[in-house]
C-alpha cells in the first residue's frame, strides 16, 4: 500500500496493490494497521454505502457538522471519477484550498478524508460506481452543501461534459456565503476532534 498526503492535510491518497491472474483481481482498499500507521488515527466504521452515477455527475461538495463529523474513506469499484476535496475548515491555513485525484477500477486508488474536509467528485464514465466507508451514519440534518460550481474555489470540472446536477447542489451556496452564515465547520473544532481519535502509533 503506497500513500501521500494531499494539498488538503487531512486527505490522504492510498494506492492498494492490486493482485491478478486468471481469474481476475483481488484487492484491499483499507487495512486498519496500514490506515493507522499513515494517518495515526484509527477510522470508526458507521456506515458503507454507493452510489452510481452516469457519466457528468456531479456530487457536492458535501459536508458534516463537526461535532460530530463524518470521515470517509471513498474508492471506485467501477468506470472513472475525479474525487475533489476541499478544505473548508474556518481558520484553518489552507482554508478553501482542493485537492484532486482520479479514482478508477484499474488503479483502485482510494481518498481519505477527516472531519471538517468537503468531499465531490463528477463520474467520467457512464455506471460509475463510488464505494464509501463513513466514520458516521448519514445525519440530513447535519449534513451540508457548497456550490460546487462556485468561482471563488474554481473547482476542477472538465469541460467536455454535460453536467448532472441535483437540486441540492445547484441551490447550495458559495463557500464565502456558507462562511458568513455560520455553517462551515471551525479548525479548532476539527483539531479537538481528531485529537481524541488517534491511532495506535500515536502520530
Amino acid at each position: 500500500m503506497k500513500a501521500r498526503e494531499l494539498a488538503v492535510p487531512g486527505a490522504w491518497e492510498f494506492t492498494p496493490e492490486v493482485h491478478r491472474d486468471s481469474r481476475g483481481a483481488f484487492v484491499a482498499h483499507y487495512t486498519e494497521s496500514e490506515f493507522a500507521r499513515v494517518t495515526g488515527r484509527r477510522l470508526r466504521l458507521g456506515q458503507n454505502h454507493h452510489s452510481i452515477s452516469r457519466r457528468g455527475a456531479v456530487r457536492g461538495v458535501h459536508y458534516a457538522d463537526v461535532p460530530p463529523g463524518q470521515a470517509k474513506v471513498v474508492c471506485c469499484t467501477a468506470g472513472e471519477l475525479l474525487d475533489v476535496v476541499v478544505d473548508l475548515r474556518v481558520g484553518s491555513p489552507t482554508f478553501g484550498r482542493w485537492d484532486s485525484v482520479v479514482l478508477d477500477a484499474h488503479s483502485y486508488r482510494a481518498v481519505y478524508l477527516e472531519e471538517g474536509l468537503g468531499h465531490a467528485f463528477i463520474a467520467l464514465r457512464d455506471g460509475t460506481v463510488a464505494a464509501y466507508l463513513n466514520s458516521a451514519e448519514y445525519n440530513p440534518s447535519a449534513e451540508h452543501e457548497i456550490d460546487p460550481f462556485d468561482p471563488q474555489l474554481g473547482l476542477p470540472w472538465p469541460s467536455d461534459v454535460e453536467y448532472l446536477v441535483s437540486d441540492r447542489d445547484r441551490g447550495a451556496p458559495t463557500l464565502a456565503e456558507a462562511e458568513r452564515a455560520g455553517l462551515l465547520p471551525s479548525y479548532e473544532a476539527c483539531r479537538a476532534l481528531n485529537a481524541g481519535r488517534r491511532g495506535p502509533s500515536g502520530a
